[in-house]
């Protein structure tokens, strides 16, 4: 082991050109234009089954509304649909290059966080399905997103293909700007908010400075004031049935505190020391459990509010449920056994500057956890069908597949991905057409779930606004 390790570091690498040209070769084999291809699996399955079967591993309960807000509308469906999505792409072509996908790249996912140093960067917020993959699964599933939120948003067909045309083309622009960057210089790379503001036109500059404003007033005290309220003198989470529930056992059955105790246990042990030695400043005030987003409806998730041993200190940490990856049975399994590992280690090397709490992870009877501070400056997009503004959404997804290509130039070699994305518009053409293809197909699936409803195959939750996380 000891020679192959240092074999590997004292070996010649490759130059820039080299790589560049070796992903030039990769056209011959797989040409970009038929990266556009969809033909549907010829046993391609039930859409509503494979759903089905993921509520198999969910609170049942809590089944009926991950259903509702899927109906909402065919981009609410796509994006509680990456299981789905993941069982067609997985007989797609693709080039052999593998990144550490997303798994689950869509334009909702995305948005603003703070960094370590307290600066708002921009990058994809939602790493639960991450794991190693081809790069052509992520931008795939990303172009199908922005046609089928753009027609929900009430955009024409015109706007939506040039919006897809606009993404592609950013992503390869930046995969040229990492390729040619050293391995530590894109390593250290993140989308800064001055960064985007100068990539911007005024009026979406105008539209991201009210995002990060907002982000900014979301902080552990705003959170403080908008989860709890005083009971008996004392602070306490709001209750907001079904979505926010207090509860005494878990599902297994244990008590609350012990089962908390239990999973924080196993946290503690897998933070490093500085992150340890922080943590073991608060105290334990109150827990409660929570429905997260659309895909994730179903899964556990609880709130714990802590608050500093010097008052005045509230501090909270979300615990959510990390089951495998949709990508598992088409790009293999994990090399970790524990998911929240896999999760949190997908999140390390491709966001750049992950939640300085997001770096540990549990276990409890066989379910696995990983843990992340609730809010913490972060904000998004709000999809509002009433103020689209076509230009501002061009930007917007020209800045996510920014995100996108940095996150692919971390895990994989930037080099190669821009040799063989090249400097022309053919994967833009591609793209358009797989994304119009693949937007016709969720909306039959999507029309399947509610023709499902309809017969009462599924239950489904009264409607109700989503929570926001």
């Amino acid at each position: 082991m000891a020679k192959e390790i240092l074999s590997h570091f004292t070996s010649k690498p490759k130059s820039i050109a080299e790589r560049i040209e070796a992903g030039k070769a990769l056209r011959v084999s797989q040409p970009l234009a038929g990266l556009g291809e969809y033909t549907p699996p010829a046993r391609r399955q039930d859409p509503v089954a494979i759903l089905e079967k993921q509520a198999e591993s969910r609170l049942k309960e809590l089944v009926p509304i991950r259903y509702a807000r899927m109906l909402v509308s065919p981009f609410a469906f796509l994006r509680g649909a990456a299981a789905i999505m993941a069982a067609d792409l997985a007989g797609s072509p693709t080039s052999g290059m593998k990144v550490q996908a997303c798994g689950d790249l869509h334009l909702a996912n995305f948005g603003v966080f703070a960094s370590a140093e307290r600066k708002l960067i921009f990058g994809i917020n939602d790493f639960d399905e991450t794991l190693p993959g081809p790069w052509e699964w992520d931008l795939k599933r990303l172009v199908a997103s922005i046609v089928v939120g753009f027609r929900f948003l009430g955009a024409d067909e015109e706007v939506c293909a040039a919006a897809v045309k606009a993404a592609v083309k950013s992503y390869r622009k930046h995969l040229k700007q990492y390729a040619h960057m050293g391995h530590l210089e894109t390593w250290y790379s993140t989308m800064t908010e001055k960064e985007i503001l100068r990539s911007l036109p005024d009026d979406a500059r105008k539209a991201l400075k009210k995002i990060t404003d907002k982000a900014r007033e979301r902080t552990h005290m705003q959170v403080l004031d908008k989860l709890t309220d005083i009971v008996d003198d004392k602070y306490r989470l709001k209750v907001n049935a079904p979505f926010i529930v207090r509860e005494k056992h878990s599902q297994q059955g244990r008590p609350i505190m012990e089962a908390l105790g239990l999973v924080l246990e196993s946290y503690i042990k897998s933070l490093a020391d500085d992150r340890r030695a922080l943590l073991e400043q608060y105290r334990i005030v109150d827990v409660a459990r929570k429905v997260v987003g659309v895909g994730s409806v179903g899964t556990r998730c609880w709130i714990i509010f802590l608050a500093g041993t010097r008052g005045g200190d509230p501090l909270f940490l979300q615990v959510k449920e990390a089951q495998p990856s949709v990508l598992a049975p088409y790009a293999g399994k994990s090399k970790y056994t524990m998911h929240g590992q896999r999760v949190v280690s997908g999140q390390r090397l491709i966001q750049g500057a992950p939640d300085i709490f997001l770096l540990g992870w549990g276990e409890l009877d066989g379910i696995h956890f990983y843990i992340r501070q609730l809010r913490d400056m972060k904000g998004g997009v709000e999809f509002d069908e009433k103020n689209f503004n076509p230009d501002n959404g061009i930007a917007y997804c020209k800045l996510c597949a920014w995100a996108t290509a940095l996150a692919h130039a971390k895990s994989g070699d930037a080099a190669m991905l821009h040799g063989y994305v090249g400097k022309h518009d053919t994967l833009d053409k591609a793209m358009v057409r797989f994304a119009f293809s693949y937007a016709a197909q969720n909306e039959q699936d999507y029309n399947a779930l509610v023709a499902a409803a309809k017969s009462k195959r599924v239950k489904v939750a009264k409607a109700e606004p989503m929570v926001a996380e």
